[in-house]
């Protein structure tokens, strides 16, 4: 019996919710709230920056169907196939940390502007609501603080970051187009930075950089002086905050911002993780990258008023639950996944 059939009663169509995405750290975060919800998940994943273990927690959910695509080529057909009965597309499908999403700029670009145009029109055709998981890089390096929805940003349309930058930006146009004509119904969360279990050790991220550090015992790298500041919601929250703003009825057509209004500098970081690991830490200094913001702080005041969220758990719990996972992940023994056939072949790439 297949993933597509288990538990589904004879007679009685169910809907699919589609992740894109999923086996990424926030997707696969999203798609096992998803079934311990009720609802049947299809994932799509080209796993190129995904951590494929993070399927293995999925696989063995009666309701969990796994494909290997990409969305910048056509959509496969064990997804098209399933147009009638999707009733959910979350699109999360990009490489999120600077490291892996300049190492291939093109398709980061295109994930974001051909992917994004190939999923909205699979929710017209399914009448399917559409959420895009946009990102905080859409307002640069800015100038004003916090930052609200209605903040048009300070983005380098021509630098090493613009390719993902620029592509959420695009990606939004793309939503909101759709919306317009009534073509779709949509969403767009703007995500800030998002940290916890799951994570790939070597993603660039802030989080896990030190953390990999610290397993590693090296001291932690800070670019610049560490006085840049940055806002750290634990995955859990974000999770919570997709899924009420996919649901919710809002009352205007408008990007949320959804992330932790607790600010504090990387220096303050390499504090706190300090606290965490009950370790000293030594700490190395290197030139800031180009274009890294140096303010960072969401203003979370319409996730409030349409979704009623807030973040709740505090940075040190998160940091704490990060950390355990991360040297459980470190102190395991290398091994071979439990993996769907489908995860073993090739991956489709359109380069």
């Amino acid at each position: 019996m297949t993933s597509e059939t288990r538990g589904e009663p004879r007679g009685r169509k169910i809907g699919w919710t589609l992740v894109a995405g999923g086996a990424g750290f926030i997707g696969s975060h999203l798609c096992r709230t998803l079934l311990e919800r009720g609802e049947r998940v299809l994932c799509l994943d080209n796993l190129q920056t995904a951590r494929a273990s993070n399927l293995d927690l999925l696989e063995s959910h009666a309701g969990f169907h796994f494909v290997r695509g990409d969305i910048t080529l056509p959509l496969p057909p064990e997804v098209t196939g399933k147009t009638a009965a999707i009733r959910r597309i979350y699109n999360l499908a990009c490489a999120a940390s600077p490291g892996l999403y300049q190492a291939d700029p093109e398709h980061t670009m295109m994930t974001n502007v051909v992917g994004t145009d190939r999923l909205l029109r699979l929710a017209e055709q399914s009448g399917a609501r559409f959420l895009l998981t946009s990102t905080s890089e859409v307002y640069g390096d800015p100038d004003v603080h916090p930052q609200p929805e209605n903040y048009r940003g300070n983005v380098s349309c021509t630098g090493p970051r613009a390719c993902y930058d620029e592509g959420k930006r695009a990606a939004e146009t793309l939503a909101f187009d759709f919306a317009r004509m009534g073509r779709a119904d949509v969403r767009v969360a703007r995500i800030f930075n998002t940290y916890g279990p799951q994570m790939r050790i070597d993603d660039g991220r802030v989080v896990s950089n030190f953390i990999g550090q610290v397993l590693a015992g090296e001291p932690l790298t800070i670019y610049g002086d560490g006085s840049q500041t940055r806002s750290f919601c634990y995955v859990e929250d974000t999770v919570d905050a997709l899924i009420r703003l996919m649901e919710a009825d809002l009352p205007e057509e408008t990007p949320v911002n959804i992330g932790n209004q607790h600010e504090l500098t990387i220096a303050e970081l390499v504090e706190a993780l300090g606290t965490v690991t009950g370790q000293p830490v030594e700490v190395v200094h290197r030139a800031l990258p180009t274009d890294d913001p140096t303010r960072r702080r969401p203003d979370i005041g319409r996730a409030r008023a349409f979704l009623g969220w807030e973040p709740t758990t505090p940075l040190l719990a998160g940091l704490r639950k990060t950390y355990a996972w991360f040297a459980s992940e470190h102190a395991a023994r290398p091994r071979t996944p439990l993996v769907a056939a489908a995860r073993h072949e090739p991956a489709r790439s359109r380069l």
